[in-house]
């Protein structure tokens, strides 16, 4: 293996090396973005479980309900909603831009009670 021969293996290799460190860089920046969105996900599901316990803990038995047709569970998600949170499978938790109303929402709140009861 002559001279040149082999500065070019060794050029090669430190182009793979060097690719690969870039590659990790990336791998760990997007780690790193993802640990932090798990992060505020976490504290906003606490808050939203700390929201529903309070609002259970205001609807106790002997609070008079203004709406008889309503269930406990679903007043809960009609304060959540009014609170900016979204309550529908869609977009469960995520706060509502301007308070826009979301459809999905006010089905689930409003949505068909005959029948089968709340759901």
């Amino acid at each position: 293996m002559d001279k040149r021969t082999l500065f070019d293996q060794f050029h090669r290799v430190e182009s793979r090396i060097s690719s690969v460190s870039e590659d990790l860089q990336e791998i760990q920046q997007k780690l790193t973005e993802l640990i932090e969105e798990n992060t505020n996900l976490q504290i906003e599901n606490q808050h939203l479980r700390d929201r529903i316990e309070y609002l259970d803990k205001q609807l106790a038995p002997d609070t008079v309900v203004t709406e008889p047709e309503m269930s406990k569970s679903r007043l809960n998600l009609q304060k959540l909603y009014e609170d900016g949170f979204h309550v529908c499978n869609v977009y469960y938790g995520s706060r509502r831009v301007d308070d826009e109303s979301c459809v999905f929402c006010l089905d689930v709140i409003y949505g068909e009670r005959g029948g089968h009861g709340d759901r």
